[in-house]
């Protein structure tokens, strides 16, 4: 009886150090990781930097940065053009806002995720900029076939 009562309550520290020791790793990964990772962002990201991802958007990929000054979701995707008109819509911008040739993401932030956006493409950009603490938008599109614009997205939020 008594070994029960001291193995019982050893084994429970045992098994909670165990998945503490495995919780500290997993997060230690995720932080090591860089770059874009394939897929959408988690509801939580999307929520917070007010972006959305098109139904049947192909070649999703989000990556996010946090620091004390500003944290950013970069966000990228292809999909059709009707899509991607009623997605600027609803991050508050419209295809008319679009300026052609203008790429709205700086060469370092590009540059942080792998994102190639010099000369040689058909880019049009805008930037929804909102009130703090709502993320500012820079929106980036590849035109190269209109008909399915590859889109490239940076959401910063100031606090």
């Amino acid at each position: 009886m008594v070994f029960l009562l001291i193995a019982i309550p050893a084994g429970y520290l045992y098994i909670s150090a165990m998945q503490s020791r495995g919780g500290s790793e997993s997060k230690k990964e995720q932080a090591a990781a860089s770059g874009l990772e394939e897929g959408w962002p988690t509801r939580l990201q999307r929520r917070l930097y007010e972006v959305t991802v098109p139904p049947y958007a192909e070649d999703v990929a989000s990556y996010e940065t946090n620091a004390w000054k500003a944290s950013s979701l970069f966000l990228q995707f292809t999909t059709t053009r009707e899509k991607f008109d009623k997605w600027l819509s609803d991050v508050g911008s419209s295809a008319a806002d679009l300026e052609a040739g203008e790429v709205t993401i700086d060469e370092d932030e590009a540059a942080e995720v792998g994102w190639n956006l010099g000369e040689g493409h058909h880019w049009a950009g805008t930037t929804v900029d909102q009130d703090k603490p709502k993320p500012s938008l820079e929106i980036t599109a590849n035109l190269d076939d209109p008909k399915y614009p590859r889109v490239f997205v940076v959401s910063t939020t100031t606090p």
